[in-house]
């Protein structure tokens, strides 16, 4: 009887079976490294020719097999990606045989894609609109990705985008009525917008995806103005809010998907910044899908022109993320890719990013001729057919009955839209907006009580500076703490610090949620707030206002990335999601605000004009002119006046410490939802004569004019904001001079009229009113300023003090600036020359 031999006694099968192994992963892993760079993903052939591996490939059976997995119409990019169980969940997605999607159903979504595109150029011709034809597969892959998170827990999507096939998203994603969107192009009913409103692909819109398996999710295009990716961080912002409401599981529960420009995502900053936000524990959303509708061309420049590198994905690869890249024109490929992608997000809670190479069948828009500046692009362009129509011979289907019946249908509701009388409005707010509102202020908004009792300052002052008994609290931590219920038991006065933190504590045990972020906030730029503690001896952190009561709110305080735009684009959109909490972001310095600007000017001010969208956001900026130089001195108040009109928001500059905390919680507190900007001080941080009794904490509320009491029949009246009326205050005492009224406007805008113009009739004979300002003639408030006092004062002298006009916001020489505020200071007390 022959013997059975054991396949481990057989040496060279085995060493034959462990090179052959071998051999495969070496070849397997060149194409997993470098597959991609040998994809073919321009449908057109011109651009992203295949480039050689940077290493030899041993051809045969194994390349052969590799090629087919990773150098086809997708590449993928993900050994960059250090964590070996992603990696090795995305190898064994691809390295497996391709499973053919429901191909009548994309082939009906490219239809609608296509002949919705067709229909407007039709019947608007060489109207804007931003065709999406060239890249029309978005729409079944966003139907893949909402079908395969539906199947994994979604309930919720929020989608930001710019312009690139934005009304067909609205149409065959969002689920708006074609004649909702073609009436958009009929323009009617200007007069009930005029002097607001926005054009019909910047707005947002609200719908719902029902899931072939019962499934629903609602959907939520958000508005997003030209400035194409400023829409990233507000939509992140705004998962969290949604998230943070939902509760536990909730990062399963809410998708965000951004999508992209290909030139946009290589070229603006504000990308880079909103990716870094993707594993930040105050910014973390479980992952965002990012899709690039990538026609190759930014405007008018060509890739070489936009991207430093072969691919305009090629920034996210800083962070370990995969990176598909897929041929439109492989409609099959890209749902597959779709789906993987949507799973790898809900497994791993990442950001995924899907690079859709595509072209343009117009130029940047519908009334540019791109043959002028991609002459060979066009030609072929020109020429080709619509995707559904290569799709359906690829699938061998003949589509002509089934598109003219949806063409039909497009004709239909656009003979709809031509009989609307008014504009529809495409989206809907969420519940929790229904007790809060936007417009004109209303008297019960504007008399809201605010101040709080003594025996509750001391209680809470008491709980917010607490901390567990074996924590080894800082030695000037711990004295500032016994200095704070010092404060509290009415030995001390209020600091700027203290009453902001107990502010935050009255809202909190009120049922009030608070977020607060900047950099360096859970201390403070300026060694104020120290809201987080940090053990001495471990370094784990402790936050007094998280554990003052059972019941209490939630609250966070969260040290940002170093980022103005994204950080506080990300704050807006929390804020939009989440109007009842108090939410805040702090400058470092006021100046720096300025990178932010475009959030500032394009959503913070002007979202409820354009879109009908309100804001309680808070932004703390840091401002006065102590001697620190032109970059640590103006948080451009002349640049937020500017832009306030209609009500859009409330600028103010508390000048003490009880001031501040009436104004954060008359903003928590009011239903009048407004963006608000508060002027924070630096040096008047500790500063004695802006410190508050315990008795004005609980006067009934903020005043949004501070009057002079102390003085009779004065010679002058001064009209200042902030820190410039404290050193006037101080210097008065020093001269014994009381011939002069100081008064303090606390909110430049509204425009506190009625309580300025009783503050100036309580000294009615005094001839001289003289507008005081720490900034430039060209800065600060006084253009905004001047002319409303001009109007108020009637035949009395009216002049201002103020820095001569500059380029630059200060002196660089902290002694020039003694002498500038010296002269300034004595020109305002003394006698005026001209």
């Amino acid at each position: 009887m022959a013997t059975k031999t054991s396949p481990r006694t057989s040496s060279a099968p085995a060493a034959t079976l462990e090179n052959r192994i071998s051999e495969r992963e070496y070849v397997f892993d060149i194409f997993r490294r470098w597959g991609y760079l040998q994809s073919w993903l321009d449908p057109l052939g011109q651009y992203l020719p295949p480039e050689p591996f940077p290493v030899a490939v041993p051809e045969g059976d194994f390349a052969a097999e590799a090629r087919s997995y990773y150098s086809g119409t997708f590449g993928i990019e993900f050994t960059h990606i250090v964590n070996p169980e992603q990696r090795q969940w995305l190898q064994e997605q691809v390295e497996q045989p391709t499973q053919r999607p429901d191909q009548a159903h994309v082939l009906t979504q490219l239809i609608r894609a296509d002949i919705f595109e067709q229909v407007i150029q039709s019947r608007y011709l060489g109207t804007k609109r931003f065709s999406l034809e060239g890249l029309t597969v978005l729409i079944p892959f966003l139907d893949q990705v909402l079908a395969t998170g539906s199947a994994s827990g979604v309930v919720k999507a929020l989608i930001a985008m710019s312009h690139r096939g934005r009304l067909s998203v609205m149409t065959n994603t969002i689920g708006r009525s074609p004649s909702e969107i073609f009436a958009k192009f009929e323009d009617v009913d200007p007069r009930s917008t005029l002097g607001g409103g926005d054009v019909k692909y910047h707005v947002g819109a609200t719908g719902e995806y029902h899931a072939v398996d019962g499934g629903a999710i609602a959907l939520h295009l958000a508005s997003n103005p030209s400035h194409l990716e400023a829409v990233n961080p507000v939509v992140m912002g705004r998962s969290r809010a949604k998230q943070i409401r939902m509760g536990e599981g909730s990062r399963n529960k809410v998708l965000p998907i951004i999508i992209h420009g290909d030139a946009a995502f290589a070229g603006q900053g504000i990308t880079a910044e909103s990716l870094n936000m993707a594993s930040l524990g105050g910014y973390n959303i479980g992952g965002t899908i990012h899709i690039i509708v990538n026609n190759l061309l930014g405007f008018t420049a060509l890739p070489e022109e936009s991207n430093s590198s072969r691919f305009s994905t090629d920034m996210a690869k800083r962070l370990p993320i995969p990176i598909f890249h897929v041929n439109a024109e492989d409609p099959d490929a890209v749902m597959r890719i779709a789906k993987i992608a949507t799973e790898y997000r809900q497994r791993f809670h990442s950001d995924v990013v899907i690079d859709l190479i595509g072209y343009r069948r117009y130029g940047h828009n519908e009334a540019d001729d791109p043959t002028v500046t991609q002459p060979r692009r066009y030609a072929l362009i020109k020429d080709r057919k619509p995707l559904y129509q290569l799709y359906a011979e690829q699938i061998g289907v003949d589509p002509t009955e089934e598109a003219k019946a949806i063409q039909n249908g497009f004709f239909d509701e656009q003979k709809a839209a031509t009989k609307v009388e008014r504009k529809p409005r495409l989206a809907q707010l969420p519940d929790y907006w229904s007790s809060y509102r936007g417009g004109e202020l209303t008297e019960a908004d504007a008399q809201i009580m605010t101040g709080v009792a003594a025996d509750r300052v001391l209680e809470l002052s008491r709980q917010l500076t607490s901390y567990p008994a074996n924590f080894h609290i800082h030695p000037k931590v711990q004295k500032l703490y016994e200095q704070r219920v010092e404060m509290a038991e009415g030995k001390r006065a209020f600091d700027y610090g203290s009453a902001e933190l107990l502010a935050y504590a009255s809202l909190l045990t009120q049922g009030t949620p608070v977020r607060l972020t900047g950099q360096d906030t859970q201390r403070g730029t300026f060694n104020q707030r120290h809201s987080v503690l940090v053990d001495m001896e471990t370094e784990v952190r402790y936050t007094p206002l998280e554990h003052l009561t059972p019941t209490q709110a939630r609250f966070e305080v969260h040290n940002s990335l170093l980022s103005e735009a994204a950080a506080l684009g990300y704050e807006y959109g929390y804020s939009r999601d989440y109007p009842e909490a108090l939410v805040l972001w702090e400058a470092q310095f006021g100046d720096f605000v300025n990178g932010a600007q475009i959030i500032i000017d394009q959503f913070i001010s002007s979202g409820e004009a354009k879109w009908g969208l309100l804001s309680g956001l808070v932004m703390l900026l840091p401002h006065g002119y102590d001697g620190q130089g032109p970059e640590h001195s103006s948080a451009r108040m002349e640049r937020f006046l500017q832009l306030a009109a209609h009500d859009n928001m409330v600028i103010a500059q508390p000048s003490n410490a009880s001031q501040y905390f009436h104004l954060l919680r008359r903003q928590a507190m009011r239903s009048w939802r407004k963006p608000l900007i508060v002027f924070t001080p630096k040096s008047m941080l500790r500063h004695p004569d802006a410190a508050s009794t315990l008795a004005e904490l609980a006067k009934p509320q903020f005043e949004n004019v501070l009057p002079d009491n102390d003085v009779t029949n004065p010679r002058r009246l001064l009209v200042c904001s902030g820190k410039i009326g404290h050193n006037l205050r101080v210097e008065r005492a020093k001269r014994n001079d009381m011939s002069v009224g100081i008064i303090f406007v606390e909110q430049l805008y509204p425009w506190p009229e009625q309580e300025l113009q009783a503050a100036l009739d309580q000294h009615p004979d005094a001839p001289e009113i003289v507008w005081v300002q720490e900034e430039p003639a060209n800065m600060g408030a006084h253009t905004f300023v001047m002319p409303l006092l001009r109007r108020m004062v009637g035949d009395r002298a009216l002049t201002s003090v103020k820095r001569t006009a500059s380029a630059s916001p200060a002196t660089g020489s902290a002694k020039a600036h003694e002498m500038e505020e010296k002269t300034l200071i004595n020109l305002a007390l003394g006698a005026l020359h001209g």
